[in-house]
């Protein structure tokens, strides 16, 4: 897929200035390496076993613990005598989309692509669709940077998998030329609100805002129906499509590095997610918001 470049709103300075604290918390390398330690240690750990971990002073360790803490990096609390010290969950996806919003990756609460252009129509998948969905499905495919699947499912296991209601076909000229579709996550009750989705363009209708058209399709019917949050797996290679996603909501939780073999070699791939609510991202207890 093509894209623009995309009109990014400047960060405010209540935001920047969130940041600014973030960053500057951790432009010591011994606090750097502190949060390494603690977010890789699978559990709380306590100040003494970190300052043996990294050979320093004691006094040098709880000095800088206490930093991580102000800022909201690290959670305190006691046992016995003893202080643990664990990661703060919320910042090991706050701090990554707080370097996105500075590096102008996502724009700040983003509703969904704009300036759709006139000639490309969606309308819901019909029984009469599918050898062109298949189709445009192998040729996605075809690019290798699309999917891990390496040949094209049976319409049957499709339709068993995508959710009712959120199977979309774009169409130019009368002619189908790309679709969206959503499938649950999981089986289990509490994850009814949690989608996959996937837009896939025909190589005859690429650079044609065909994507972009499909996917404001898709995430505007979800907000509709209350599915709360949508996400997705892109190859890293597939830059168009990442940043497509960002125009739409979508916020980069980081990189599943190795995650499955394509062809016989390991790929990694980016994760995104887009939530219904669009709140400022409050990464860190004590910060102000995200973008």
């Amino acid at each position: 897929m093509v894209t623009t470049p995309l009109e990014v709103p400047l960060l405010s300075a209540q935001q920047a200035s969130t940041y600014a604290d973030w960053f500057a918390c951790l432009a010591e390398p011994m606090r750097v390496r502190l949060l390494h330690a603690v977010a890789t240690a699978g559990g709380a750990v306590t100040v003494g076993q970190l300052t043996e971990d990294l050979g320093i002073s004691q006094s040098t360790c709880s000095h800088h613990v206490r930093k991580l803490a102000e800022t909201g990096f690290v959670l305190l609390h006691k046992r016995g005598t003893a202080t643990m010290v664990a990661v703060n969950p919320a910042c090991c996806t706050g701090l990554p989309h707080a370097a996105d919003a500075v590096m102008g990756a996502i724009a700040p609460r983003p509703c969904c692509p704009e300036d759709l252009p006139a000639d490309v129509s969606v309308r819901e998948l019909t029984a009469g669709d599918w050898a062109d969905v298949r189709r445009i499905y192998g040729e996605g495919i075809a690019t290798g940077d699309a999917t891990f699947e390496t040949s094209v499912p049976p319409r049957a296991t499709l339709d068993a998998q995508w959710l009712p209601g959120h199977r979309w076909v774009a169409e130019i000229d009368g002619q189908v030329a790309g679709w969206a579709a959503a499938s649950p996550t999981s089986t289990r009750a509490c994850y009814r609100g949690v989608a996959e989705t996937s837009v896939y363009v025909s190589e005859e209708f690429r650079g044609r805002g065909v994507g972009k058209t499909l996917l404001h399709k898709q995430v505007t019917a979800a907000d509709d129906a209350g599915l709360w949050t949508l996400q997705t797996s892109i190859f890293p290679e597939n830059r168009a499509s990442i940043s497509l996603h960002h125009s739409a909501g979508y916020r980069t939780l980081g990189v599943r590095e190795r995650i499955a073999q394509h062809h016989g070699r390991w790929r990694d791939t980016v994760l995104l997610e887009r939530r219904h609510d669009d709140e400022a991202i409050q990464a860190c207890p004590n910060g102000e918001g995200g973008g």
